[in-house]
């Protein structure tokens, strides 16, 4: 078992930035591949980011590349999203996952946190 909690959403203009955090407990977080998702209201949910358990391998999802970036530090447990250049529809609530391949498809990862509500106006 992986518990994963997310922090660091809120309210920010566009243009603006904010960094996610994801907390991991449990099994060792250094064997997971982790990724970043996002559900919009009405939508289902999407891809954002994910990385390799030894951060050596990054995929983005095309409308988050160039602005969004995805790391992690395996010694604090962490896994973090640093959003710039926000735009209205980056909107979403976001989650970590954990994964033991490296993917990009939902439905391969088996640990979920809660999610943390990002909202940007315009």
């Amino acid at each position: 078992q992986v518990q994963l909690v997310e922090s660091g959403g809120g309210l920010v203009q566009a243009g603006g930035s904010l960094r996610l955090s994801c907390a991991a407990s449990g099994r060792t977080f250094s064997s997971y591949h982790m990724g970043w998702f996002r559900q919009a209201p009405g939508k289902e949910r999407e891809f954002v980011a994910a990385i390799g358990w030894i951060a050596g391998s990054t995929s983005y999802a095309d409308s988050v590349k160039g602005r969004f970036t995805i790391s992690r530090d395996n010694a604090k447990s962490t896994l973090y999203l640093q959003m710039n250049s926000l735009k209205p529809e980056d909107t979403a609530v976001y989650s970590c996952a954990a994964s033991r391949i490296f993917t990009r498809i939902r439905d391969e990862y088996s640990y979920w946190g809660q999610g943390t509500q990002v909202t940007v106006s315009s």
